[in-house]
């Protein structure tokens, strides 16, 4: 490692060590706004709760929601490969918490992620001593992989995903992305995009394996009772919507109803715990909600349908006929437009998709996927494909062949990292 590189290695982790109080008022703070699990905020210290259990233990780290249920197909597919293998999973939200704790396979742990601070991360490997890390998507914590590194514990990143705006951002500091990018023992990306670009940064050794959203199975769950009381009513969702968004929905709603009488509008934020404030911004246009939340279904004269809940978009949109995917009318990079594709629904999109790029090419060009740019533009696709019923059911089954045609790329990474899970040892 070069000694600019070195250098900054240095300066970071002496910031860490003097910044140390400043990260448990920040960290205090999120747990009053609700966004820290208190019970367990030593965990984000590396204060582990439970023992660590006996035999090779390989440690699965994801950011927030969207990283964490790409790799949970992966999980059940490396219990299979090492019966004896125990898995580690961490991230950093309490939202990703409380899905994992529904979803993950049965024997994988729990534990939030270690603030990125040098006494945290010790305590955490001290305690956990994995043969193997495995980090989704674009974590690069300089602390964490140098205690790796110096602890000689294998580091893979997989479905890495590297955006045009962070590889320039990246580029600026290309000493310190080279340095660590050098202690991945294997970067498998989504594309062939990220891949060249990971490389031009320095990683040694990187394979286009594909993305791993595309291999996760449809999402489950139906809900008799909503399909009940939505019956006969021309119904559309919004789905994982972001700040700023939600406006839009709303504009589109309104241009939506002279139209179609009896409409209702789904609507699904990102983040459920914004609920009160999206409830109070629809009665203040006037509109009749229902909230899921409180257990309340929609009646004839609800025009909205707050879902503000966490992990029931499966029978939120098999009970809809068109899907709008958030995150892409304001600049957060897009949702993964494939969750509504797998249930055959024709999708709408904004123009902000850099994190769903490849996802949303397919679909794209498979005739399943229309882009839209505002609340005008959005309703007049919703208004159309509402009324087409034989262009909706033509796109749908666009989009769920699209969503099928990548399932090989589980296999593609399980072969790659085969020789990383076989060497882990007690």
């Amino acid at each position: 490692m070069g000694v600019l590189a070195e250098s900054l290695f240095a300066v970071y982790g002496l910031a860490g060590r003097l910044g140390t109080p400043v990260v448990r008022l920040y960290l205090a703070r999120r747990a009053r706004r609700g966004k820290e699990d208190r019970a367990r905020q030593g965990e984000r210290f590396g204060r582990s709760q439970r023992a660590r259990p006996p035999g090779p233990l390989l440690w699965v780290h994801a950011a927030s929601v969207g990283e964490s249920l790409a790799v949970l197909p992966l999980l059940d597919a490396l219990r299979r490969l090492r019966p004896e293998l125990q898995v580690l999973m961490t991230s950093g939200t309490v939202t990703s918490a409380k899905l994992l704790a529904e979803r993950l396979p049965e024997g994988v742990l729990h534990h939030y992620a270690p603030v990125d601070l040098p006494q945290a991360v010790g305590r955490f490997l001290d305690h956990w001593k994995p043969g193997l890390a495995l980090f989704v998507e674009s974590e690069l914590w300089p602390t964490t992989l140098r205690q790796l590194a110096r602890r000689r514990i294998a580091i893979a990143l997989v479905n890495a995903r590297m955006s045009a705006g962070s590889f320039a951002r990246w580029s600026r500091v290309r000493p310190l992305a080279r340095a660590l990018l050098a202690r991945f023992r294997l970067v498998l990306a989504e594309s062939e995009v990220s891949a060249e670009r990971f490389r031009r940064l320095g990683a040694p050794a990187v394979q286009a394996t594909g993305n791993l959203k595309a291999a996760a199975a449809a999402l489950g769950g139906s809900d008799g009772a909503l399909e009940r009381a939505l019956a006969g009513r021309p119904v559309w969702i919004a789905a994982s919507t972001h700040p700023g968004e939600e406006s839009l929905v709303l504009d589109a709603h309104a241009r939506l109803t002279p139209q179609h009488p009896g409409l209702l509008t789904l609507l699904c934020p990102r983040h459920p715990e914004r609920g009160e404030a999206l409830a109070a911004a629809v009665e203040a246009r006037g509109l009749s909600l229902a909230r899921r939340s409180r257990g309340q279904l929609p009646r004839g004269q609800d025009s909205i349908y707050l879902a503000d809940t966490l992990g029931e978009l499966g029978p939120l949109y098999r009970a809809s006929r068109v899907a709008f995917v958030g995150g892409s009318l304001v600049p957060k990079g897009g949702q993964n437009p494939l969750e509504p594709a797998r249930l055959g629904l024709p999708v709408l999109i904004g123009p902000h998709t850099a994190n769903q790029a490849d996802a949303v090419c397919r679909l794209e060009a498979a005739g399943a996927l229309w882009r839209v740019q505002d609340a005008e533009s959005l309703a007049q696709a919703v208004a159309r494909l509402l009324t087409d019923a034989d262009e909706r059911a033509r796109m749908g089954r666009a989009a769920a062949t699209a969503a099928a045609s990548e399932a090989e790329v589980l296999d593609r990474v399980l072969a790659a990292l085969q020789p990383l899970i076989a060497a882990i040892r007690p």
